[in-house]
């Protein structure tokens, strides 16, 4: 069966009513589609939505071996999921270190597969510390090496300096010079932590740098300085949960939640400050400004905005050759738009021959789901993961 337009508004009638909690909590009530449909698009008059795998709970992030697996991980059960030749199997992969999932929010978070050896598995955690009498939890980054289902010689290569204040997100990116690249949040202004994206002392609020085995680039901007801890690479940030190169530039680009309106992406630059909480186009949870003061000199301006809040999740810039009109598009997963439940989606970004943004699409909207995550594929398609109790691995094809 193929979903036709009035197939699509049913569904998304009937999940409307869905129940949901915002940019942060999941919309447990949304079901997976289970059959291939059609959706238009502006450049493109069909695009296939294709179901690659259900049955997913909560799935976070996924990278593509060379193999053909493809590798997901599950935030709340911790699990690291295989979807093999087209098939979710049904054992995880064993050796994932122990998770805290005391909190939503917490968990297993991130995966990425080192340039030069798909074999070393790099995951962002929560890893449980115990604190006085009371469980806490802090942000982790541990490198295993997999061998046919196993992670072994698992270690942490990387823990953040305190326990993590605000059950932060933390991804990873692998640069062209086979650094790492970690985001590190945490700093919520409606905790009263906003100013952690400003503290040298801390980990949070920051997007840091490592080599492969977690140590420090010898060219990190503050290593000699010392005016911020040696890993950082740029500060001011509140939580980052989208990290992409520029397929032209080089530069790297990272999406940032802001708490309502005034998401951004930023193009990041070492040693440069982003100006959180000190400059924002946001607004507090309650309504008001976060700072009356939106831009200023001494900090680095947004190269996109979002108002209202889509809750950008991951991004990726599309330059596959199976949908030849998206290429150079920049495609942002949302967890969920203007504090709306059941309102995440994909925001589709066209730029000019200038690379200025020039128009935006929203796709996959009668989904109702939470969009955390967006890759292009090794086969040159989309592939989209939607956060949700039934979570779904997806594919976006042109259709025939």
């Amino acid at each position: 069966m193929k979903f036709n337009y009035s197939h699509i508004l049913l569904l998304s009638l009937l999940c409307a009513s869905s129940p949901g909690n915002g940019q942060e909590d999941t919309n447990a009530g949304v079901q997976a589609p289970s059959e291939p449909y059609l959706i238009p698009t502006f450049e493109v008059p069909q695009i296939r939505v294709v179901p690659v795998a259900t049955g997913l709970a909560n799935p976070y992030a996924m990278v593509f071996r060379d193999n053909g697996d493809i590798l997901i991980t599950e935030r709340y059960t911790g699990k690291l999921r295989i979807i093999r030749e087209g098939v979710l199997l049904e054992n995880d992969i064993e050796g994932v270190p122990p998770v805290y999932s005391g909190e939503i929010r917490a968990g297993l978070m991130d995966i990425a597969l080192h340039p030069e050896d798909d074999s070393l598995v790099y995951l962002t955690y929560h890893k449980p510390l115990l604190t006085g009498d009371e469980p806490d939890q802090t942000i982790a980054l541990a490198r295993g090496k997999l061998v046919e289902n196993s992670l072994t010689e698992v270690r942490d290569v990387f823990v953040a300096t305190d326990p993590d204040p605000a059950i932060s997100a933390a991804v990873l990116l692998f640069a062209p010079d086979n650094t790492l690249f970690l985001s590190v949040g945490g700093a919520a202004a409606y905790l009263g932590i906003g100013e952690l994206a400003q503290d040298p002392t801390t980990h949070y609020g920051k997007l840091l740098r490592l080599n492969s085995d977690g140590s420090v680039p010898e060219d990190n901007p503050f290593l000699t300085s010392g005016e911020f801890l040696p890993e950082v690479y740029s500060v001011g940030h509140r939580n980052q949960l989208g990290l992409a190169f520029h397929p032209q530039t080089g530069e790297l680009w990272a999406s940032e939640n802001g708490p309502q309106g005034g998401d951004e992406i930023n193009i990041i630059e070492a040693g440069q400050n982003y100006g959180w909480p000190e400059v924002s186009f946001s607004r507090h949870y309650r309504g008001d400004w976060v700072t009356g003061t939106p831009k200023h000199e001494n900090f680095a301006v947004p190269e996109i905005l979002f108002w209202p809040s889509i809750a950008p999740g991951a991004i990726t810039f599309y330059t596959g050759d199976k949908i030849p009109s998206w290429q150079g598009n920049l495609f942002v997963g949302s967890l969920v738009t203007g504090r709306i439940p059941g309102s995440g989606h994909i925001e589709r970004i066209v730029f000019n021959s200038r690379g200025e943004e020039i128009r935006r699409e929203s796709l996959l909207t009668e989904l109702n789901s939470r969009i955390r995550e967006v890759e292009q594929g090794p086969d040159g398609f989309l592939y989209v993961l939607t956060d949700e109790e039934d979570g779904a691995l997806l594919r976006l094809e042109v259709a025939d």
